[in-house]
């Protein structure tokens, strides 16, 4: 089993229930940590709704999440070390560099696809907020009465 393959399997673990991996790279991923500049080892996952960082340490893991809706723009270049990728997302720089594992150029496609786009997965449709706020659109057009209201959002709230 390749790296990239076992790196996977170790970061679907951290995945939202039901999240489906399309597309994976390792590589460098280069980061600040407490102002400094480092590179972990990983792989960068996308999914449905975001790119997914996953490296394993010795004694625990690193990971770190950019849903798509947060993400700018994406970067690609090509070097005689493998290849590279780098996206801005909410004013973060975020670069991997030498990608020579994993389908990168099904990763690099989703990535540009889905940039700037909102969720669509079970996660917004699960957050009591998200909940709350659509049974108050649906209270004041009319579609539900003031006491459904009152009792969905008992239900939603664990009332």
């Amino acid at each position: 089993m390749a790296k990239i393959d076992k790196l996977i399997a170790l970061a679907r673990e951290h995945l939202q229930p039901g999240e489906e991996v399309l597309a994976g790279v390792f590589g460098a991923y280069e980061t600040k940590t407490l102002g400094q500049a480092t590179i972990k080892n990983g792989v960068l996952i996308a999914t449905p709704d975001r790119i997914f960082f996953y490296g394993k340490r010795t004694f625990g893991y690193d990971s770190e999440s950019f849903p798509f809706s947060n993400i700018s723009s994406v970067e690609t270049g090509k070097g005689l070390m493998g290849k590279t990728v780098t996206f801005f997302a909410s004013g973060n720089k975020v670069s991997m560099k030498y990608i020579n594992e994993g389908d990168y150029d099904q990763f690099i496609q989703i990535a540009q696809s889905k940039i700037g786009k909102k969720s669509s997965n079970a996660e917004s449709v699960n957050d009591p907020i998200e909940q709350l706020k659509r049974l108050a659109e649906l209270k004041e057009s009319g579609i539900i009465t003031e006491d459904e209201f009152a009792a969905k959002k008992k239900q939603v709230l664990g009332i």
